[in-house]
């Protein structure tokens, strides 16, 4: 059992979880569910990207300030979003 949960740490992230007394483990796909893509309320960054059509750009400068609080670098992650609305700002200027 110990060699499975080392190969999920490797892959994901294994966490514990205390509800109503009981500690679990419990997994975290960092791949199709990452947490920090997520709203409190469940909604992903993906799902808002989708459902406004938004090009790539857009679409990154979505996904970055929904995180920016997530992942422990706000400042980062709200200058990478300014490099791509940039981006997208510029193709205005021939």
């Amino acid at each position: 059992m110990e060699d499975i949960k080392r190969k999920l740490v490797n892959e994901d992230i294994l966490k514990k979880r205390k509800y109503q007394g009981i500690v679990e483990d419990i997994l975290i796909d960092l791949v199709n569910q990452p947490p920090h893509y997520k709203s409190k309320g469940g909604i992903e960054s993906i799902e808002v990207i989708e459902s406004f059509e938004l090009n790539f750009n857009l679409g990154n400068v979505i996904k970055y300030i929904l995180r920016s609080d997530k992942k422990g670098n706000k400042k980062q992650d709200l200058e990478k979003a300014q490099w791509y609305l940039k981006r997208e700002i510029d193709k205005f200027n021939g």
